[in-house]
């Protein structure tokens, strides 16, 4: 492991990071562009899932939930790809540092667990209704609720490896 750390510290662009302050911020705001696609995306969407009802009439929040669930969970996903891509590079230029800091690695279990979440949650024909404009369940509002909650935890947990 210690050998694979090594090889990740030394490829280039962990060396380019190392070495320039500049292209260190530019990756860190490339990061927390990422970030606020993810979270940005996500909090509306699970609010909405949280909020639906079954519609009263054409043109209600049924409508309104399907153009979110149309659009929001493929933002979230871009998120997601430029903060995951972002954050290797980040943790490349001190591997060791990382994986001895309990922040990083809270959010690490953390991100699993919103991932996880997000599987549940878009898997099966609960979701497939709920984008025809059914109700969501119970069960969908839970885990809306789970992941606000989720990926509320993984940002603060990222700002705490800073501190630790």
């Amino acid at each position: 492991m210690d050998d694979l750390l090594n090889l990740l510290a030394a490829w280039p662009g962990a060396r380019w990071l190392q070495g320039s302050g500049t292209a260190y911020l530019v990756v860190n705001a490339a990061h927390i562009l990422g970030l606020g696609l993810l979270i940005g995306a996500i909090v509306p969407l699970d609010v909405a899932v949280l909020r639906h009802k079954p519609p009263a009439a054409a043109g209600t929040a049924a409508e309104r939930l399907r153009v979110l669930l149309d659009v929001l969970p493929r933002a979230a996903a871009q998120g997601l790809v430029l903060a995951l891509l972002t954050g290797v590079w980040l943790f490349s230029v001190r591997p060791h540092d990382y994986l001895g800091n309990a922040a990083f690695l809270a959010k690490l279990a953390l991100l699993t667990l919103a991932l996880l979440n997000v599987a549940w949650q878009h898997r099966g024909p609960a979701w497939a209704a709920l984008r025809r404009g059914a109700p969501s369940t119970a069960g969908q509002r839970l885990r809306a609720a789970l992941s606000l909650l989720l990926w509320g935890a993984v940002l603060l947990a990222g700002r705490w490896i800073g501190f630790v």
